[in-house]
This record gives C-alpha cells, sequence and structure tokens, in this order.
C-alpha cells in the first residue's frame, strides 16, 4: 500500500514538475509565450520569480520522494 501511495505522488509530482519547467522560457520571461520578446537580460520578477521557486521546490520533493523509494 505504501508503494502505491508513493508511486501516485512521484507521478503527481512528475507532472507537476513538467508543466511548470514548459511554462518556462530561457531569457524571454512569461511575457514570450504571448508574442513579446526581449533582447535585454533582466532579473526575474513576478510570475517568472514564482515559477523559478517551484520549479526548484518541485525537484527537491521529488528527488527526495525518489530516496525515500530507493531505500524503503
Amino acid at each position: 500500500m505504501k508503494d502505491a501511495i508513493y508511486n501516485i505522488i512521484q507521478i503527481v509530482l512528475a507532472v507537476l514538475l513538467t508543466g511548470v519547467i514548459l511554462l518556462q522560457q530561457k531569457g524571454a520571461g512569461i511575457g514570450g509565450a504571448f508574442g513579446g520578446s526581449s533582447n535585454i537580460y533582466s532579473t526575474k520578477r513576478g510570475v517568472d520569480k514564482m515559477l523559478h521557486y517551484t520549479t526548484i521546490g518541485l525537484a527537491i520533493v521529488f528527488f527526495a520522494i525518489s530516496l525515500v523509494r530507493l531505500f524503503l
């Protein structure tokens, strides 16, 4: 039963992580998805910053769950 729960959690995390990564665009920001583009590098702000930190958090949790599954 525990193994099934870990499987479901890991699948959900994988889908979320993939979605968050696909929402990001290198150098263009979230505006690039809607036709706007900029050739000037700027710091992450607003939604871009939130997506960046969400990606890091989901990756850490995904890796931790993978390690837990490995050792159990």
